[in-house]
């Protein structure tokens, strides 16, 4: 098992750094908000560790929190500047974002190293550490999908409109993701470039943005345990690719269409339709042929139930 970890680790670490990654994305389209405002925070995360490490001596945890604070900074702003567009021509905008900051890396001179980038960023940062901090930013991911603020994120998502004339804010929960998805994808960028002790132009931009967006629409986009499972195939199935040659890409790029075509919710919403369904079969074959007669009727009751529940938390917190 040392021998196998070992001989991974560069793979074991990018998984995280990914799975973090990933989450940047996966969090504001939870919330209906199409951005990759993450993905260019990861590249702004990963010039500013390298640069604070390099030219001022940081500690590694100290420029990684420098780097995911700043990157959030920028995220808020951004979020700000373009809270009314929304759709395609949000993603359009925020996909801009990204390749601005490959143009302002390249055109950076001495700074940033300009094409040819930052090399030798050593610092003491450990593998542990990289998973310890992963793990943390999952927790706190998950737990925006449950309780009060599961079922704001889910209403702001679903109908604003209606969240709108609950009392919810929505443009500040729009405004909020953008903050957050930024920090995880600059605290993704600032570890991956301290485990790796270098970057350049070449590991940011639209390559990055196609990752990305491949993990969550074949992971899922309802859940982070969809950013899970797209961090995971999507990191080592290049390595299991290596068998296929000059067909790599291509063989890469038929999976990847296969499941937006066939499993356009994703490897978890698969997952759940069929836990929901052998739940509702093992529940029939026990006698309860009833249960499947009034389950629309339940699934409406625990629907209104569920807006209840949010119209009485807003009731109890005014509007701010």
């Amino acid at each position: 098992m040392t021998d196998w970890y070992t001989s991974n680790l560069i793979l074991v670490q990018a998984t995280f750094t990914g799975l973090l990654l990933a989450l940047s994305v996966q969090l504001p389209m939870r919330t209906g908000v199409f951005s990759f405002a993450g993905v260019g925070a990861y590249g702004l995360g990963s010039y500013f560790a390298a640069i604070l490490v390099l030219q001022y001596e940081m500690d590694a945890l100290t420029a990684i929190a420098i780097a995911t604070i700043a990157a959030g900074i920028i995220g808020l702003l951004l979020g700000i500047l373009l809270q009314k567009l929304d759709g395609l021509y949000l993603a359009m905008a925020t996909m801009a974002f990204c390749l601005v900051i490959g143009v302002l890396v390249i055109n950076g001179g001495d700074l940033t190293g300009g094409s040819t980038g930052l090399f030798g960023v050593l610092s003491d940062f450990t593998s542990v550490q990289l998973y310890v901090i992963a793990i943390i930013g999952l927790i706190l991911v998950a737990i925006t999908e449950r309780g009060r603020i599961g079922r704001r994120i889910d209403a702001a998502r679903e109908d604003p409109e209606l969240a709108a004339s609950m009392g919810i804010n929505v443009r500040r929960y729009r405004v909020n993701v953008f903050a957050a998805s930024a920090m995880l994808g600059g605290c993704a960028g600032a570890m991956n470039v301290l485990v790796r002790t270098t970057v350049s132009s070449m590991d940011i931009g639209f390559p990055l943005i196609v990752l990305a967006l491949t993990m969550i629409i074949v992971g899922g986009t309802r859940s982070w345990k969809g950013a899970v499972i797209g961090a995971l195939i999507f990191t080592w199935l290049r390595y299991f690719l290596e068998v296929t040659g000059h067909w790599q890409h291509i063989v890469y790029g038929v999976i990847v269409v296969a499941a937006a075509v066939w499993i356009p919710g994703g490897l978890h919403g698969v997952a759940s339709d069929a836990w929901r369904k052998s739940r509702q079969r093992r529940q029939r074959r026990a006698g309860t042929g009833v249960l499947a007669q009034v389950e629309p009727e339940r699934a409406l009751d625990e629907e209104l139930m569920a807006i209840r529940t949010l119209a009485s938390d807003e009731a109890k917190e005014p509007q701010k």
